[in-house]
């Protein structure tokens, strides 16, 4: 990993810590008697991979639900929409024929999944040229995650924080939450959305 990447990578770290800490103020004290609840188990029992281990990141991902875009699982607003051609890498294990186009304004979200404190981030791939909000939707709360900036062909996007232990915090260990994707400008492809259960690594 070069040091550019390193400086990259440990910005939008700070840049989303900061953004949790002020969502912690608002969310904790209202979790803190359930503070020795916290789940770190993991909901789901999908089979692990290592994804972008090639990119110097060893960790354990799980595919989000129908994050490889094969199937029309996810709901999709302004011009999103499931295009052929994938990511080139097979990081699912086979080359995929579907991924997702998201022009200027589009949103996509994810069906609802169980997450916890063992869900603490997520990483996909991007192409085209553009930057997408990644968020967490739990209830009628939208919680920032990230951006994932594309530049060019296909590549992984930067780790983005769930705020899963937030969450989890907050709903008695664990929660149902979504996935969405907003792209903020340009126009950007994603394929193979996966979120990583430290725990299970």
């Amino acid at each position: 990993m070069t040091r550019a990447s390193v400086v990259r990578r440990l910005v939008a770290g700070v840049s989303t810590t900061v953004a949790l800490a002020a969502l912690g103020t608002v969310l904790l004290p209202a979790a803190a008697a359930q503070a020795d609840i916290i789940d770190l188990s993991a909901c789901n029992l999908s089979p692990l991979s290592q994804p972008f281990a090639r990119w110097l990141d060893p960790a354990f991902y799980e595919l989000a639900p129908g994050g490889d875009f094969e199937t029309s699982s996810w709901s999709l607003t302004g011009g999103a929409a499931r295009v052929p051609g994938s990511e080139r890498f097979a990081a699912t294990g086979t080359l995929g024929s579907s991924s997702l186009s998201l022009p200027a304004g589009a949103t996509a979200q994810s069906p609802a999944t169980c997450v916890d404190a063992a869900y603490p981030t997520v990483r996909m791939f991007v192409s085209g040229t553009g930057l997408v909000a990644v968020s967490v939707v739990y209830g009628n709360t939208v919680l920032p995650a990230g951006v994932a900036v594309a530049a060019g062909g296909w590549a992984p996007s930067l780790v983005s924080l769930t705020s899963s232990a937030l969450v989890g915090l907050a709903s008695d260990g664990s929660a149902q939450v979504s996935l969405r994707l907003t792209t903020l400008a340009g126009n950007v492809r994603v394929d193979d959305v996966f979120v990583d259960p430290w725990n299970r690594s």
